[in-house]
């Protein structure tokens, strides 16, 4: 397990919420609700000039990577961005 994620967070949702979230999630081709939710918080955080990149973003553990149209995926050994 990567040590920069080493916390679990357990939040309550309502059911618009988890929508909201899930339509986030789809619309941005994102892995799981995790990945999505810890990129909304990014950008919440961003918002009141909060940093919370820590050098790493979700992408760079996944096999999607952001492109201009939100997250592409990647092939896993070598990286690169291909047609979904």
């Amino acid at each position: 397990m990567n040590d920069l994620r080493a916390e679990r967070l357990q939040v309550m949702l309502s059911p618009e919420e988890l929508a909201a979230v899930d339509d986030f999630r789809f619309k941005h081709r994102m892995p799981t609700r995790a990945a999505a939710v810890r990129e909304l918080l990014k950008f919440g955080l961003a918002t009141l000039g909060v940093d919370a990149e820590a050098g790493v973003k979700s992408s760079s553990f996944g096999v999607l990577g952001r492109g201009p149209e939100g997250h592409t995926q990647r092939d896993p050994e070598s990286g690169n961005e291909t047609d979904p």
